[in-house]
């Protein structure tokens, strides 16, 4: 017999439930439906998750976390400010592309509305990263001197409209080479 341990159990529920909530949506989805795709019972989503809202905060804070931490690996070992930068930049692509169907189930279902606490937490540690890696390639001369909260934001609000113009375009996915040379060089022309 296969048994699995609890916590294969639990992520096996978590990898089922993002693949039914990105098809069908939060309000189309049940917990039958998610405990089928699982291969485990009803009754052992609920071992795990109180109901389908647990299920729905456990599955956001279970991707913002993994988001979150594969981002801050990647970003350690850059050499420089801009390869870090644009390593943020490109997970956050990668990841608008991978987890899409949560993306606009979450915008269209829940107005992303759901697990504030969660989300504000993630975007504060991600602000942090940002300003870290500007306070890094200001202080070594690779970036100009800048109000570096307000440029964290602003990196922010770029990736946040990145990722929401999914809900009114699926298709409007940017390069990762692209962001990160508007981001870091702009529009305007050097004088030389």
């Amino acid at each position: 017999m296969n048994r699995r341990t609890g916590k294969e159990s639990k992520e096996s529920i978590l990898e089922a439930a993002i693949k039914v909530f990105s098809e069908k949506g939060y309000s189309q989805t049940t917990v039958r439906e998610v405990a089928k795709e699982a291969g485990i019972s009803v009754g052992g989503v609920y071992i795990y998750f109180k109901n389908k809202e647990d299920l729905y905060a456990t599955l956001l804070n279970y991707l913002l976390k993994d988001f979150s931490d594969r981002t801050k690996e990647t970003v350690k070992d850059m050499s420089g400010p801009a390869d870090a930068l644009y390593a943020v930049i490109a997970m956050n692509l990668k990841y608008a592309r991978r987890y899409k169907g949560i993306i606009i189930a979450e915008g269209r279902d829940r107005g992303f509305k759901s697990c504030l606490d969660v989300k504000k937490r993630f975007f504060k540690k991600q602000r942090r990263l940002i300003e870290d890696i500007i306070k890094t390639g200001t202080a070594s001369g690779k970036f100009k001197e800048c109000n570096v909260k307000t440029a964290a934001r602003v990196i922010i609000g770029i990736l946040r409209g990145f990722v929401f113009s999914l809900l009114i375009d699926s298709t409007a996915l940017y390069s990762a080479e692209d962001c990160s040379n508007i981001i870091l060089n702009g529009l305007l022309r050097r004088k030389e």
